[in-house]
């Protein structure tokens, strides 16, 4: 998922935001019909039953959590993005506890408090005065509600049950969402800017759609079947720890003391949680 900072960084650039959100959930759509369309089919009778949950899931997972981003990325900085973003496994929580009743231990909640903290000391750079200096634009509002869209889509993921296997329901979820994008690309296009299809267009929305898209979904979603809303949404946190790495290695930027006392306070978090989770068989 964590893959999905490169294409903000470097997509954006290229294609317009909204459309790029639109493309590369519709190629996400084209790559696993052929996959699934054989079950899709089969079951498609339960399509009438469940169609209103599967658009709210994919206007929520693939088009709030889509284009939001990227919306944000150009009106606010990678700093606000990180904290703001890092909110989301707090609305996983306040969600599940309101709708569903689902609860957190103490030493859950000591882990969610270790986890936060670590991110923080990366994104402030081990400096207070960063955190306290910051200032919000609109950008950080597009980010908040990417935060806040994710943790719908996590919790009700998990709790609205499925005639279609992981895979099937993931591939009309994909379809749902670029639906949900499509009337806002074609107004992207023809007041805004419109999209090039050139060989930069084709890279990065094939990118998008397998590596935080295709991969990244199926794995979150196969993890809260084991692990549940709560706990799964604790593994984003570990998002900064991976960016920073994909900017090590992909952008040229240094490591440096905080990161390492950030991680740190990221897996202790980690390894409180994983300490309550029960196996099972």
């Amino acid at each position: 998922m964590a893959s999905n900072l490169i294409v903000a960084r470097g997509g954006v650039q290229h294609v317009p935001p909204i459309s790029l959100a639109f493309w590369r959930w519709a190629i996400v759509f084209l790559i696993l019909i052929l996959l699934n369309y054989k079950s899709i089919l089969k079951n498609f009778k339960y399509l009438k039953k469940e169609y209103k949950k599967l658009f709210f899931l994919g206007s929520m997972g693939c088009g709030v959590c889509g284009a939001f981003p990227f919306l944000a990325g150009q009106t606010t900085t990678v700093t606000n993005m990180g904290i703001i973003y890092t909110s989301s496994p707090i609305f996983i929580i306040l969600i599940s506890a309101f709708f569903f009743k689902e609860k957190l231990s103490k030493i859950q909640l000591l882990g969610l408090a270790f986890c936060f903290l670590g991110v923080i000391s990366i994104i402030i750079k081990g400096d207070i005065n960063l955190l306290i200096g910051l200032e919000f634009t609109i950008g950080d509002l597009w980010m908040l509600g990417a935060a806040i869209g994710w943790a719908l889509y996590a919790v009700f993921l998990l709790n609205w049950k499925s005639k279609f296997s992981l895979f099937s329901r993931f591939t009309i979820i994909a379809f749902f969402g670029a639906l949900s994008l499509l009337p806002f690309s074609l107004i992207e296009n023809i007041f805004i800017q419109q999209v090039v299809f050139n060989e930069k267009f084709y890279f990065w929305s094939i990118f998008a759609a397998i590596s935080p898209g295709i991969i990244a979904f199926s794995l979150y979603a196969q993890t809260q079947k084991y692990l549940g809303a709560s706990i799964t949404g604790f593994t984003l946190y570990l998002f900064t720890v991976y960016g920073a790495f994909y900017g090590i290695f992909l952008f040229g930027e240094e490591l440096q003391s905080y990161h390492y006392y950030g991680a740190l306070l990221v897996f202790l978090g980690m390894f409180f949680v994983r300490k309550t989770i029960k196996k099972i068989n």
